[in-house]
């Protein structure tokens, strides 16, 4: 057996330009190897992502119909009751997810009564035995402690795309905002949750350098969400073309290739993706999907459990168990071999 591909923090935008231009059956080829060398090819961590508070958001992300400023269709949801998150992440258990996200539309967390009530929600579903991840934008490192204190898993907080194309879709934070509650989140000792988007309108030098931020971390983000634009009427962004399904695996291989002991999410833009389609970003290297029993993803149409269950079973995939079944499993296997 050949050993694994060693981790690296020290890339190059070279080196990651050469990989994200390679011929695209050798790029998958090469992902898909890696893939193998760090993950079980047959499992897909499946996430479900609840919007806990919706809308009325103060940032301009291009990209977001949720923004208080664009013309959107979507409506505003104050923060949901405690029990009810709490209902939703034990449907999204028994439909076998193993990570539960709660996403609130904020630019930032603040030190209220609604903090408080989030604090209750994470510690209510890290009780049902599973992974806990908020996004809930910027926050610091104190804000972090407290969550990790609470029982949170992971964070959430998206580069989005390029420092260089940053300011082309968002005014109002920095780049370095993002990277900012990143560290926070990791000197907290929560795991992190980053990626971006494509289809922005940003360069194909843009997505490398998106992915060499992510890849020079002094520890690379446990998950790497790859998302699709979701176009929202209303939003600058709303007659942008469909991202290229191809463009998507290509960005899914790379980033395999270049943080292969990371989760890599294939997420926003499912729901305009053939079975086919989905199977190729699985074979280039994604073990994580979005799936939930609203058939949304925040704000946007996502497939369903069922759809999605049926799809694994098709491409011969399966959910990948909670950490607390994969240990039961050794245990039981211990017993049966002592």
């Amino acid at each position: 057996m050949t050993d694994k591909t060693k981790l690296r923090n020290d890339w190059t935008k070279e080196e990651i330009e050469k990989i994200y231009n390679l011929p695209l059956l050798e790029l998958i080829y090469k992902a898909a190897t890696v893939h193998r060398e760090w993950h079980n090819p047959e499992e897909v961590q499946m996430s479900t992502l609840l919007s806990i508070k919706t809308g009325g958001c103060v940032e301009d992300c291009s990209y977001c119909g949720q923004a208080a400023r664009y013309h959107t269709n979507i409506k505003v949801q104050a923060l949901l009751p405690t029990e009810k998150v709490i209902e939703h992440a034990q449907k999204a258990k028994d439909n076998g997810s193993s990570r539960f996200c709660m996403a609130a539309a904020w630019r930032e967390v603040r030190n209220n009564r609604d903090f408080d009530r989030v604090i209750d929600m994470v510690k209510g579903v890290n009780e049902l035995g599973l992974e806990v991840c908020c996004t809930l934008g910027m926050l610091t490192e104190e804000q972090a402690v407290r969550l990790e204190q609470a029982g949170l898993y992971a964070y959430n907080h998206n580069l989005d795309t390029s420092e260089q194309y940053y300011e082309e879709i968002i005014s109002t934070r920095t780049f370095d905002n993002r990277i900012n509650t990143i560290n926070n989140v990791r000197n907290a000792g929560i795991t992190v949750c980053s990626g971006g988007i494509i289809g922005l309108g940003e360069t194909h030098a843009d997505r490398i350098s998106m992915l060499l931020t992510l890849a020079t971390m002094p520890k690379h983000p446990e998950s790497v969400p790859i998302n699709a634009l979701a176009r929202v009427a209303g939003t600058p962004l709303e007659n942008n073309e469909k991202t290229d399904t191809w463009e998507m695996v290509r960005m899914i291989a790379t980033a395999r290739i270049v943080m292969p002991s990371s989760m890599v999410r294939l997420s926003a833009g499912r729901i305009e993706m053939t079975e086919f389609e989905q199977g190729w970003c699985f074979m280039a290297g994604a073990n994580s999907i979005f799936t939930g029993e609203r058939e949304t993803l925040l704000v946007t149409p996502n497939p369903g459990v069922s759809e999605d269950m049926q799809m694994l079973q098709t491409l011969g995939l399966k959910p990948m168990k909670r950490q607390a079944e994969k240990v039961m499993d050794q245990f039981e296997t211990w017993k049966a071999n002592f």
